[in-house]
């Protein structure tokens, strides 16, 4: 007898299966600790590896890295590639969709603050690259 895991099934895994094919949004340790899987659901970033489908309600806004900005013209994006932050890349679409939800709340941040929101794990060590992009980001949108 085959068992129902609709319930189980985490909103990663809807994104990635998506006919759309989002394929920013990656898939790094399932535990809700690393942010590679990072989205924002009702502006607030999550890690979408460990929210349940079920928990998600229709009128729920998910964006992934994909939905950030169509041109990828975000302040964020723009920082990033400005200052050359990704090496390896993989976890740069988390990272991303972390400081972009930082800067909606907190549109000036400290390096304090900036160390305390930005959790995602980059195992290349991009860290003092990401928050000079979380800030010149940051200096970018207040002048908008």
């Amino acid at each position: 007898m085959l068992q129902d895991t609709s319930q189980a099934l985490s909103i990663f895994s809807v994104v990635a299966l998506h006919p759309r094919k989002a394929t920013g949004t990656k898939y790094g340790c399932g535990i809700a600790q690393c942010g590679a899987c990072s989205v924002h659901i009702n502006d607030e970033v999550q890690r979408s590896c460990s929210i349940r489908v079920a928990d998600v309600s229709p009128s729920d806004r998910i964006v992934t890295i994909e939905g950030l900005s169509s041109d990828r013209s975000h302040p964020v994006q723009k920082a990033w590639a400005a200052l050359d932050v990704p090496q390896c890349g993989y976890c740069q679409s988390g990272q991303i969709m972390a400081a972009a939800a930082l800067l909606k709340r907190m549109p000036k941040p400290t390096d304090k603050d900036i160390d305390e929101a930005m959790t995602n794990i980059c195992r290349c060590g991009t860290y003092q690259r990401i928050r000079a992009a979380v800030h010149m980001a940051a200096n970018t949108t207040s002048r908008t």
